[in-house]
């Protein structure tokens, strides 16, 4: 099941740290929120997610572009042009981002990953870091979600 997480807002209530980058990638611990939520859901066996993003949205591709060299160790050889990675930390993520638009409503970033989803999704916005029981979540959901005709 894929997790959907809005990351477009212009974060304005933090606007000391949004100047640079987008509220999702504020760091606690030395880490991005974002990373935080997605660690969460993998931790309870939820691996795959689609980031809806919008203001300084390349902030995050950059981040995810690079995120397999910054939690290696590398040898880069200037010489002949070759990186070399060793020790490789990496998270089993798979990570499917989006630019949804900059001024784009809730529904509207939703609505523009549709082709992305399929079938059951969870969802949660950029900035939700809790501790929360996922799959107790996810039961209670299917036990009052009313069956259609």
């Amino acid at each position: 099941m894929k997790v959907v997480i809005f990351a477009g807002g212009l974060g304005t209530r933090l606007m000391e740290e949004t100047a640079t980058v987008p509220k999702p990638m504020i760091e606690i611990g030395g880490k991005p929120i974002l990373w935080h939520i997605m660690k969460i859901y993998a931790a309870q066996g939820y691996n795959e997610f689609i980031v809806c993003c919008g203001y300084k949205g390349n902030v995050i591709k950059e981040y995810f572009l690079n995120y397999h060299l910054n939690n290696a160790d590398i040898t880069v050889d200037i010489e002949s042009n070759s990186v070399k990675v060793h020790d490789v930390n990496s998270d089993r993520f798979k990570v499917t981002l989006v630019d949804t638009g900059l001024t784009t409503n809730t529904a509207g970033r939703l609505k523009k990953i549709k082709k992305y989803i399929d079938g059951t999704f969870m969802l949660t916005y950029g900035d939700g870091v809790s501790d929360i029981d996922i799959p107790k979540l996810l039961d209670f959901h299917k036990k009052k979600t009313k069956k259609s005709l």
